[in-house]
């Protein structure tokens, strides 16, 4: 007969109600450093054989739980920061450090807007083994295939039944008795995303910038690297590092050196800013699963916005190689979130961004009013799957193309605004026609104009300067209340 095993936690912290928001993140970040020492300090006793093998070691998640009691008359303007009903909410928390400006941020509107404390303790869910080491103290190296077999004899693994989106996705049921959920991701599945983040892009999470360009072509990386060395030169800009795949950094007056490191699937760059809104860039490659992969990711994060800076097939007569396609609709056949976000489900414009972008448009190109539609045409832009359906019978899909009045199409924009709405982070679209092939321009070598080449040019700097007007508005305003459903956790 199998004895139970005994379990080995740190001394219960039960929950305390605070006033203040700093109160509330210092007992967070208390709780959780201890605990997870906890684990790790367990883990090297494991490895040195000093771990009994009657015993299981176990520490839990922080968490912050408030209890609403009345309805509340609230500013109709706000899209998060208040509580949809009166009850009971919760949500576990995972590394307090990287989230300190949004926890004392997210706390701190609970308390003005509610006018209650919020309540920090440990929570019922273990923290896994895996995830109880971060960035430098991470595992690797140390854990042998021999050790992997028994740990779960003597720590909790990482449990994907708890790591699911069921509340963003609207589909979570709460039981009686239970606490609603306050924050769209649970610490699980946070800590499995950062990790994930660091696999895919070969940087730490904690370089991630709250302002993020996706693209698809390595034109767009080598000039955001040379424009992100020249702009951390200049200390009017704000900017104060750059960071390359590899974490490697470059500081004003001193340039990262190379090293030999794994290529990552979707290599990220960032031009930092000390407060965390500067700008990073992913280069995401081809394809709407990568797409999706990344915005899955990058959302725990939660970025102030998105955009997808890319190349498309201009689907219009009128348009010319080197044209810009503004997307305010989409025809999503890229299919990978057919079963998170139904297809009937629109994927509204967001004004913000629409107004950012153009106005971007017009500052670098010079162009304004009527002689910006010269360069830029604002419209549907269809995303499919299937890379060369040029190759297929053309009569269905340019019938269909047609009657969507799609005016652009590629593989990766529908998937990365989709998500953005699906996970509540603003999202744009801001594509340059490359080839257009239902009028005898394929995308093939020599074909490229000065036009072209120059619109080319100063796509990565709309994208830029698009986010830079984004960061210049207040975030109760730049995130919008498009993004939030009928019950949305207090949280953005």
């Amino acid at each position: 007969m199998t004895m139970p095993k005994s379990i080995l936690s740190p001394e219960h912290i039960t929950f305390t109600r605070f006033e203040s928001a700093e109160q509330a993140y210092e007992r967070l970040l208390f709780i959780y450093e201890r605990n997870t020492q906890f684990i790790r300090d367990a883990f090297a006793q494991h490895l040195e054989g000093n771990l009994a093998e009657s015993s299981h070691v176990r520490a839990f998640y922080p968490a912050i739980r408030i209890r609403e009691l009345s309805h509340k008359d609230l500013d109709s303007r706000l899209s998060y920061g208040y509580l949809s009903e009166p009850g009971t909410y919760q949500t576990t928390i995972t590394q307090p450090l990287l989230y300190k400006k949004y926890l004392l941020e997210q706390i701190g509107l609970l308390i003005k807007n509610h006018g209650v404390g919020v309540e920090i303790g440990e929570s019922k869910a273990p923290i896994p083994l895996h995830f109880a080491f971060v960035g430098s103290q991470y595992m690797q190296g140390i854990y042998a295939d021999s050790v992997g077999l028994s740990l779960r004899n003597y720590f909790d693994v990482p449990n994907l039944a708890v790591m699911d989106d069921a509340i963003v996705n609207g589909t979570l049921k709460v039981e009686p008795g239970q606490a609603e959920p306050l924050a769209p991701f649970t610490a699980p599945r946070i800590d499995y995303s950062l990790h994930r983040l660091e696999h895919y892009t070969a940087t730490s999470p904690e370089h991630f910038q709250n302002f993020v360009l996706f693209t698809n072509y390595q034109f767009y990386v080598d000039a955001f690297v040379q424009k992100s060395l020249e702009l951390i030169e200049d200390p009017a800009s704000g900017y104060t590092s750059v960071v390359e795949p590899g974490n490697r950094i470059s500081l004003p007056g001193v340039r990262a050196e190379d090293k030999v490191f794994r290529h990552p699937q979707m290599p990220a760059y960032h031009l930092k800013r000390a407060d965390g809104s500067g700008i990073t860039l992913v280069n995401i490659g081809v394809g709407p699963s990568n797409a999706k992969t990344i915005t899955d990711h990058i959302a725990v994060l939660r970025p102030s916005a998105w955009i997808m800076l890319g190349h498309c097939a201009g689907l219009r007569d009128t348009q010319r190689l080197g044209d810009y396609v503004l997307a305010h609709g989409y025809v999503r056949e890229d299919h990978v979130l057919d079963a998170d976000l139904p297809i009937w489900i629109p994927i509204p414009p967001l004004a913000e961004i629409q107004v950012s972008l153009e106005k971007a448009v017009a500052q670098i190109s010079g162009l304004k009013d009527w002689d910006l539609k010269r360069i830029m045409r604002t419209g549907t832009v269809a995303s499919i799957d299937n890379r060369n359906w040029e190759l297929s019978d053309q009569q269905e899909p340019v019938q269909r193309l047609s009657q969507s009045r799609a005016i652009g199409l590629d593989m990766e924009s529908a998937t990365i605004a989709a998500n953005g709405f699906r996970f509540r982070v603003p999202y744009g679209t801001l594509l340059c026609v490359s080839d257009k092939p239902l009028h005898g321009e394929l995308k093939l070598p020599g074909m490229a104009t000065d036009f072209y080449r120059t619109q080319v040019g100063q796509h990565l700097q709309i994208g830029m300067r698009a986010l830079e007007i984004l960061r210049e508005m207040p975030p109760e305003q730049l995130h919008s209340r498009k993004l939030r459903s009928f019950i949305e956790t207090a949280f953005k």
